[in-house]
């Protein structure tokens, strides 16, 4: 008599997002755009033309920028907005 064998159980491991929602036409079109060497990180909204530029933190990612840009917009502190064509 063997004994019986035990299930290996696979750790699912989740991705962040590339896309977000925008805070302004409630789409799933928001990106945000780490660019290291000028420093920069550019949030912008490809259907509505929302976006938003930030300096670029210490260990900063996309998902950090994106909660800096839906808390500047419902405090008040509109972004720039900009035409889409």
């Amino acid at each position: 008599m063997g004994r019986r064998r035990r299930k290996v159980v696979q750790v699912v491991r989740r991705k962040l997002p590339e896309l977000y929602l925008c805070p302004k036409c409630g789409k799933n079109t928001v990106k945000a755009t780490v660019n290291k060497k000028k420093g920069r990180v550019a949030v912008i909204c490809s259907d509505c033309g929302l976006s938003s530029y930030y300096s670029l933190d210490t260990n900063m990612a996309g998902v950090d920028a994106y909660c800096l840009f839906v808390d500047a917009f419902y405090s008040g502190d509109a972004p720039e907005e900009s035409v889409v064509e």
